[in-house]
């Protein structure tokens, strides 16, 4: 449904005609009704403003929900083989 809306009138107080070349009117004052758009610039600003903040929470909520059902399995390989390599060296 596309929305018309006056300009210059009170939102409140609007209501439209229609005039006599088939074009809506403001009821009060007689002014061509202006198309309101579905999405305005600064609805799109708002979206990418919220999106920005939001998704690095969800992000991380994700992961942490992850590591809680399947933890990562700890791997000790790394200090093995650096004792091993410390070892070696010494003798």
């Amino acid at each position: 449904m596309v929305r018309y809306y006056c300009p210059y009138c009170n939102p409140k107080n609007q209501f439209q005609k229609q005039s006599s070349k088939g074009t809506l009117i403001c009821g009060f004052c007689g002014e061509d009704l202006v198309k309101k758009p579905f999405i305005r610039l600064n609805q799109i600003v708002a979206l990418v403003a919220a999106s920005s903040l939001l998704l690095p929470l969800i992000y991380t909520f994700i992961f942490l929900i992850k590591n809680q059902i399947n933890p990562p399995k700890k791997s000790y390989q790394a200090k093995s083989t650096l004792i091993i390599i410390i070892r070696e060296t010494i003798s």
